[in-house]
């Protein structure tokens, strides 16, 4: 029995590359899957309305979800999980742009890749990206700090796609809320990646300006807070102890006559205060961390119908 598959694409404002990527998606889907997909449009409250007609889809059906506000891209795909694993039957839930970055021919090796690892969720890795030198630079600083402040190795984004078996748990992953990939890496659900190259956006500008990406970024890191927490805590803890033996030394030079007058006294305190600063701030931050935790989280699964204005299909 042929395997039901649902594209969820959220979109703001972008029509003019949405009606592209169905032309593109008609083009270079394998016709078995195509045939048996569901377009799912989260419409995150675009403040231009829709002014041309959906390009027609080779298809089951289009579906458009639209939302009371701008939530922003992730909040989008959480919605759009959430209404799907309540409403529509589906074995392969599809995660992509709306802008055509994400190529749809890669749906067939993701497609393939979960034949092969069919518990796992599969990602799209970035195996060539078209951006310009500046973009990529700043990426490899975020993968770099994403891996220094939590352990853990991101070279994925959004594009994926989500077994039916494990589509009811991750829509119960709080934090997928705030940053997607980075929940279901903190969930632990087990995952898998295919190597690919992204492709140049279909239309319009791009709406990722660099304050964007740095929230975006940061974001992901908040959702592993309490591993950065404790990871900064030991570094913290690590700094007052060399912080310490260079005041040993300092405090020995002076014992033996060696220490220009004022100098020790002025370095030894404010390396003290330094010490004391960080190691308190650090400790307050693993505080707010554990506090937190103990707290309700927003659960997409629940939640999500407060933000559903309404749902159209186009046949």
């Amino acid at each position: 029995m042929p395997e039901n598959f649902v594209i969820i694409i959220p979109q703001f404002n972008d029509w003019e590359a949405l009606n592209l990527l169905i032309q593109k998606i008609n083009a270079d889907l394998n016709a078995s899957i195509l045939e048996n997909t569901t377009l799912f449009i989260v419409d995150d409250c675009s403040s231009r309305e829709r002014t041309q007609p959906f390009a027609n889809f080779g298809g089951k059906e289009i579906k458009v979800l639209r939302l009371y506000r701008n939530l922003g891209h992730q909040k989008a795909i959480a919605i759009g999980l959430s209404y799907v694993a309540e409403h529509i039957a589906a074995d392969k839930v599809i995660v992509m742009d709306a802008d055509g970055e994400d190529a749809p021919s890669d749906i067939n090796l993701l497609a393939q890749r979960s034949l092969q690892e069919p518990g796992k969720i599969i990602f799209a890795e970035r195996n060539k990206r078209t951006e310009n030198l500046l973009f990529r630079s700043f990426y490899v600083i975020y993968k770099l700090l994403f891996k220094l402040l939590t352990g853990k190795v991101i070279t994925f984004g959004n594009f994926s796609l989500v077994p039916q078996n494990r589509l009811q748990n991750l829509v119960r992953v709080s934090e997928i809320w705030n940053n997607y990939p980075g929940g279901i890496i903190k969930s632990r659900i087990p995952y898998d990646s295919v190597l690919t190259n992204r492709a140049k956006r279909l239309a319009g500008e791009s709406k990722m300006n660099f304050v964007s990406l740095v929230l975006h970024g940061l974001s992901a890191i908040s959702v592993l807070v309490d591993t950065t927490a404790v990871r900064i805590l030991i570094f913290s803890i690590f700094m007052s102890g060399v912080a310490i033996a260079f005041i040993i030394f300092i405090i020995f030079l002076k014992l033996i006559g060696n220490a220009t007058p004022g100098w020790a006294s002025t370095l030894g305190s404010t390396l003290m205060i330094l010490m004391l600063q960080s190691f308190l701030i650090s400790l307050f931050l693993v505080f707010m961390v554990l506090q937190y935790r103990s707290q309700q989280h927003f659960i997409p699964a629940v939640h999500y119908r407060d933000f559903v204005e309404k749902v159209d299909t186009f046949s």
